[in-house]
């Protein structure tokens, strides 16, 4: 069924849509302080996929929602994974150099400019949720508390701080399925989480987004794993072979690259499985994943 969905001219729009919102919503640049709203929107409009945005809108329409209502929290996730970027690419975190094509925020603006530019989205994104409007089963506490959760020490900053501290060290498989359950799957889970919540999910529905939020977020970053090591930087838009040189722990070097290809596809299967108790309705979900899932950058 999915097959059958014009996911190019989707995504096409749904990028128009959310960039408008975040050009409207973010400070602009002529506002004081400017070199750091100059750094802040660098990042964000650096030429992002916006798939978190896009797997949050997708999984409204899948509940039935209307996707514009939920489009403050669609920014908000975004806001939140530009933050990481900035942070992830710092000298004392990846040490990167490119990011989406172009000079990391740091390499721009300098480090003490990209920590507080990283600094202003996070806590932008906060700001940015409180424009969504509540719903019967919903309201602002329940969205609070799951954007702090996903991003916090719990989940995805927790995730990046035992991914520093395994650097150069043999981690166990079980290990590193922790490190990118919260540095990736948290975000994706937040990003279905958000749209079932702002769609007025039932308990049912919410559970099913996030079981598809975990599978493809292990997934993909399992297949980000690969790509690191087959592709060159210029396909992927970042420095290519960096966590082979950072000394990093991924399932290709832990387990093989023909066993990650195999727990990829069986990870994708399962995100797949979880979508059943929409009854078809999760066609643009379903595009999303088999797009994610199978891309070579």
């Amino acid at each position: 069924m999915s097959n059958e969905f014009d996911l190019t001219a989707w995504l096409k729009k749904t990028t128009e849509t959310v960039n408008h919102s975040l050009d409207q919503l973010l400070p602009f640049e002529d506002v004081k302080p400017t070199t750091l709203h100059k750094a802040m929107r660098y990042s964000v409009f650096a030429g992002g996929k916006r798939v978190r945005p896009a797997i949050l809108l997708a999984s409204v329409d899948a509940c039935g929602g209307n996707p514009e209502s939920a489009l403050p929290l669609a920014c908000a996730v975004e806001c939140i994974h530009t933050y990481s970027l900035i942070h992830d690419d710092l000298p004392a975190m990846d040490n990167d150099d490119f990011r989406r094509g172009r000079p990391t925020n740091h390499k721009v603006f300098g480090e003490g400019l990209a920590i507080l530019a990283g600094d202003g989205l996070l806590t932008e994104a906060f700001a940015l949720a409180a424009h969504w409007k509540a719903v019967t089963r919903y309201n602002h506490k329940d969205v609070m508390a799951e954007l702090a959760y996903q991003a916090g020490s719990l989940q995805m900053v927790g995730g990046q701080a035992i991914d520093l501290e395994s650097e150069g060290k043999a981690i166990t498989r079980e290990e590193l399925k922790y490190i990118h359950e919260r540095k990736t799957s948290a975000l994706l889970c937040l990003s279905t989480r958000l749209g079932g919540m702002a769609a007025d999910c039932t308990e049912e529905q919410l559970k099913a987004l996030t079981d598809f939020g975990y599978k493809v977020g292990l997934a993909f970053q399992i297949i980000d794993d690969i790509l690191d090591v087959t592709q060159s930087t210029e396909k992927l838009g970042k420095t290519a072979g960096k966590d082979v040189q950072e000394q990093k722990a991924t399932y290709p070097a832990l387990v093989g690259l023909e066993k990650s290809k195999q727990l990829a596809a069986e990870l994708t299967k399962e995100a797949f499985d979880s979508l059943h108790i929409f009854n078809g309705k999760a066609v643009i979900l379903e595009a999303l994943a088999e797009k994610l899932l199978n891309r070579d950058h």
